[in-house]
């Protein structure tokens, strides 16, 4: 299966404007949510989450997956030999019934959907489905994302 991440166009100038909070605080909320195929992302345009969710179909709500998506933990953000990766561990939905073709992560901690930003979408290239199983994202051993700073 082919599969592809990409950064919306948006996530470094909100991080460097200090509009998405510490990715790896311990008060920062990043999720990451599963859509269908019924539209793609687009990283142009989608600036908040309330714009992913107008503009997508979320996975139904029950069969283990909750709107929203899941919170991803032990997050770390570090920088060596000017390379800076955030990292989470890989999410899992147990024992779920889904069928996805795209996921979505985004800082959660703002109050609402409008303040909160996206920083990355996945596309697992077709859908991917389980039935009473689980639903993983394994995230690549170099992290969700890495910055480097030319020498």
């Amino acid at each position: 299966m082919a599969v592809s991440a990409k950064m919306f166009s948006n996530a470094p100038l909100n991080a460097y404007k200090a509009l998405i909070n510490d990715l790896a605080a311990a008060g920062t909320h990043i999720y990451c949510a599963l859509f269908t195929n019924a539209a793609a992302p687009d990283q142009e345009t989608m600036l908040t989450y309330a714009d992913v969710i107008a503009a997508m179909t979320e996975v139904a709500n029950g069969n283990g997956y909750a709107t929203n998506g899941a919170e991803l933990a032990s997050k770390t953000l570090a920088e060596a030999m000017r390379v800076t990766k955030f990292d989470t561990a890989d999410v899992t939905w147990a024992a779920s019934t889904i069928t996805a073709r795209y996921a979505v992560v985004y800082d959660r901690t703002a109050g609402t959907d409008a303040g909160r930003k996206v920083l990355l979408w996945v596309d697992f290239g077709a859908n991917v489905s389980t039935t009473n199983g689980a639903f993983t994202i394994q995230w690549d051993a170099a992290g969700l994302f890495t910055d480097t700073v030319a020498a």
